[in-house]
């Protein structure tokens, strides 16, 4: 069943992930030159793993339990792109070649929500046949 919210919210969490990490720039370095996600290997590889989760996990929607595992490791996927962006926002003015933030640093806040939000459904949906399942 495609037609779920969660699958929306899944979607855009995709989106979020691969797609709008080409529109909007993480920071500026010192020479005011733009730096995108496709700039740097690891980033990009962790903006389209957290992409390719959500894409598995929609579509997986007949194993619920492991669609809101895959929703979990998204989420702590997308903890650690934050927290790496936060460590280099952080670090002492002089060590860091950033002058100036960018949007897409706060990409993976946007997907976490969304994520979170997905989550909440599809537990809402395990629970759901959970209580069908003790009526029979």
């Amino acid at each position: 069943m495609l037609q779920r919210i969660q699958t929306v919210y899944l979607l855009i969490a995709a989106i979020f992930s691969c797609g709008l990490i080409f529109v909007f720039h993480l920071w500026t370095n010192a020479q005011d030159v733009p730096v995108y996600a496709k700039d740097n290997m690891m980033y990009l590889a962790m903006f389209f793993g957290s992409a390719a989760l959500s894409l598995i996990s929609i579509f997986n929607y007949k194993n619920r339990k492991f669609q809101f595992v895959l929703g979990r490791l998204n989420i702590i996927l997308n903890f650690i792109l934050l927290g790496l962006f936060l460590y280099l926002l952080l670090m002492a003015p002089g060590e860091s070649e950033i002058s100036e933030k960018g949007v897409g640093i706060f990409i993976p806040i946007f997907s976490i929500v969304f994520l979170v939000l997905a989550n909440k459904a599809i537990k809402k949906d395990e629970d759901l046949v959970k209580s069908v399942d003790r009526l029979r």
